[in-house]
């Protein structure tokens, strides 16, 4: 199997299942709930359940919609982006509505992180844009730690159970690190 570092994050998302889309989707708007609501870590818990038991039936569905009730009130710093990743989240378990969620949330997500990072606002897009297409260079340390977070999860995830454990652990310090970012940026203000 070709490493992740090998393969741009636009490939990866090109060839992954069903779970491993789901999972990429779900661990970018989970590293990113602390834009919405520093507090609501477990809100997607349903989610990922669902996903461990591979999407079937209307679980999915159910999870996401579920979490999008209990965060629609929220509204922290870039609560459109987040709430939209959310919004977005296909109902069904296919692959083609799948890929498409998760590679717009790995672009938003991508692009969110790169704000926090220092850099001209007007450079931001094209270098998000060569970060997916394997090309990093330039990238600040917390948009280069949420590329390889992306790409870890991906390869993780379709590893099976095993995978998806990484997978949410990887989310739960990609959320962690973004959570004490933004706090700091709050005290600085």
């Amino acid at each position: 199997m070709t490493s992740a570092t090998s393969r741009s994050l636009q490939e990866m998302i090109a060839v992954a299942d069903e779970r491993s889309l789901a999972a990429a989707g779900l661990a970018c708007l989970d590293r990113c709930l602390p834009l919405l609501d520093p507090e609501a870590a477990d809100v997607l818990r349903p989610a990922w359940a669902a996903v461990a038991r591979g999407g079937g039936g209307p679980a999915w569905g159910e999870a996401v919609a579920k979490a999008g009730v209990e965060l629609a009130a929220a509204a922290g710093p870039h609560a459109a982006d987040v709430r939209g990743m959310l919004g977005d989240a296909p109902g069904d378990w296919s692959a083609g509505p799948l890929r498409a969620w998760a590679d717009a949330c790995s672009a938003t997500a991508l692009v969110l992180h790169a704000r926090y990072d220092a850099g001209e606002e007007s450079e931001r897009a094209a270098l998000v844009e060569r970060c997916r297409a394997g090309e990093p260079d330039g990238a600040g340390p917390l948009l280069a730690g949420e590329l390889r977070r992306q790409q870890a999860v991906l390869d993780s995830a379709a590893g099976g159970p095993t995978g998806l454990r990484r997978a949410r652990d990887l989310s739960t310090e990609g959320r962690r690190v973004l959570k004490a970012v933004v706090s700091r940026r709050a005290r600085a203000n």
